[in-house]
């Protein structure tokens, strides 16, 4: 199937983006076209891609767009034709949802660049829409997986025009700015580990979430959300064990701190006898989950169809007149030029009528 088809992977430098387009690749593409923001991973990307497979007989190229803008506009119009356009671009992170302006722009890439792009594939005669979910898009307790959560309405709207698909899955370990990939980071920049000690997470690595995007992809049906099967392999972590075990592979002991404070200065000496500070404190901060799920109690999983992944199918009755008014209401406010945090979360609630978001006032750029 992916040597006969033309393909377009948006948000494609990412961690999850790469790991896609490098699957795309491996199986010889009769096209492959990626578009990111980021040029400084898009060239690590294609240095990865012929370091590792070489060189392919189809059209691979690479684009330094935003596809939110009318530049990409212009490159789909100059062309447009595949097969499958898969977006793998987000704001995932919770803590950029701690400020109205960032938010804005989650609201901007998650769910209306979805919506944009979407229905520019349709237009072209694309056989499938591919769109990144998350774990936390169901019930969802921070802005990010809300986001999603809205965005997989939308997906359901539109799928009368075209054949969509999506995936909710876990962490993608050490992925770029992820908590594991910072214990590698303050271990090259000889600084303390912190972790919460209540957080607990599903992980898969980085060709696990490109082998389980390309599935959906390929052999999803229409509305169709993939998600992985719960195993002896993938089972819920906390990210403080994670960090005791990360040590210890790298050949030091953790050693546990009571403050801030206590970790920096201790820096200076304990790692030269083999031991490193850490901190490892419950979470206190807004839109943290103590754990992850895969679909809620109102969705109905096919656990069937395959040995190492669930789906859960859905049907196409989402309510237009609600993402209508989320449509008109997030642009007045963008019309206006000022909006708060506040009304954001409001609208949130009348779109997730059980969301289970809760303000705390701290948020984690408050903490090290």
């Amino acid at each position: 199937m992916v040597a006969a088809s033309r393909f377009l992977v948006i948000g494609g430098a990412g961690s999850i983006g790469q790991a896609v387009s490098k699957e795309i690749f491996r199986r010889n593409p009769r096209k492959l076209h990626v578009v990111d923001l980021s040029e400084n991973n898009l060239a690590e990307l294609v240095r990865d891609i012929r370091s590792s497979f070489g060189y392919i007989g189809g059209d691979f190229r690479t684009f330094a767009l935003d596809c939110g803008s009318s530049v990409y506009d212009a490159f789909w119009q100059a062309d447009g034709l595949y097969d499958y356009v898969l977006n793998l671009s987000a704001l995932k992170h919770v803590r950029s949802e701690k400020d109205p302006y960032t938010l804005m722009r989650m609201i901007d890439v998650n769910i209306f660049n979805t919506v944009k792009t979407l229905k520019q594939a349709g237009e072209k005669g694309a056989k499938k829409y591919f769109c990144v979910s998350t774990d936390k898009a169901a019930n969802p307790a921070n802005m990010m997986g809300a986001t999603k959560r809205i965005m997989e309405m939308f997906l359901m709207q539109h799928s009368r025009d075209i054949c969509i698909s999506t995936a909710r899955f876990a962490n993608v370990a050490f992925s770029d700015g992820s908590l594991l990939q910072s214990f590698e980071q303050r271990l090259q920049k000889r600084q303390p580990i912190v972790a919460p000690n209540d957080v607990k997470r599903y992980f898969v690595t980085a060709r696990e979430s490109g082998e389980l995007c390309l599935l959906s992809t390929l052999l999803g049906g229409n509305r169709d959300i993939f998600f992985p099967k719960l195993s002896q392999d993938l089972h819920l972590q906390k990210f403080s064990d994670i960090a005791v075990r990360y040590l210890q592979a790298r050949g030091y002991e953790p050693f546990l701190c009571r403050s801030e404070q206590e970790a920096r200065e201790l820096m200076h000496s304990l790692p030269d006898e083999g031991r490193w500070p850490c901190l490892f404190t419950a979470s206190d901060t807004t839109g943290e989950k103590e754990y992850e799920e895969f679909y809620t109690g109102n969705e109905l999983p096919d656990m069937e169809r395959f040995r190492s992944l669930g789906i859960v199918r859905n049907p196409p009755d989402c309510d237009p007149q609600k993402t209508a008014r989320f449509v008109r209401v997030v642009e007045g406010m963008k019309a206006s030029g000022s909006w708060s945090k506040e009304e954001l979360v409001a609208l949130f609630f009348e779109m997730i009528p059980d969301f289970a978001y809760i303000e705390k006032g701290k948020y984690l750029d408050s903490k090290m």
